[in-house]
């Protein structure tokens, strides 16, 4: 099953892709995501550090585990000179003129997110239906 939606100017692309998965208490994962962002924030690979920039960020590739517990998404990013960076995408990516995501849906699993003390994070974890 596929759920689509397209998201406006001036949204937070996070919060609005959590509302979807909370409110229709979905488990799945995105399977695509095209648009732009006039706000990009992220937490980078050392799991601490977060860049935020202002500009004009196309997005070139976005994937993650969705469920109602919570969602775990990492976005690419391009800057108007082809410049690229990524990251796990965190509350404060603002979305520019559009953003368009379609979720894969699973039937057959439910996902959950539970604390693990070795990581320090909310880990993913699948349970059967």
């Amino acid at each position: 099953m596929y759920h689509s939606f397209r998201f406006t100017k001036g949204k937070d692309l996070k919060k609005e892709i959590e509302s979807y998965v909370i409110n229709n208490k979905v488990s799945g994962a995105i399977l695509s995501g095209v648009g732009c962002l006039s706000k990009l924030t992220i937490r980078l690979a050392d799991g601490k550090s977060i860049l935020e920039k202002a500009g004009m960020f196309e997005i070139v590739s976005i994937t993650g585990t969705l469920s109602p517990d919570g969602v775990h998404i990492h976005i690419s990013v391009s800057d108007e000179f082809g410049n690229t960076i990524g990251g796990h995408l965190k509350d404060g990516c603002i979305i520019n003129t559009t953003a368009e995501v379609i979720l894969t849906i699973f039937d057959n699993v439910s996902f959950k997110r539970e604390y693990d003390k070795e990581t320090g994070y909310n880990e993913l974890v699948i349970l059967n239906k």
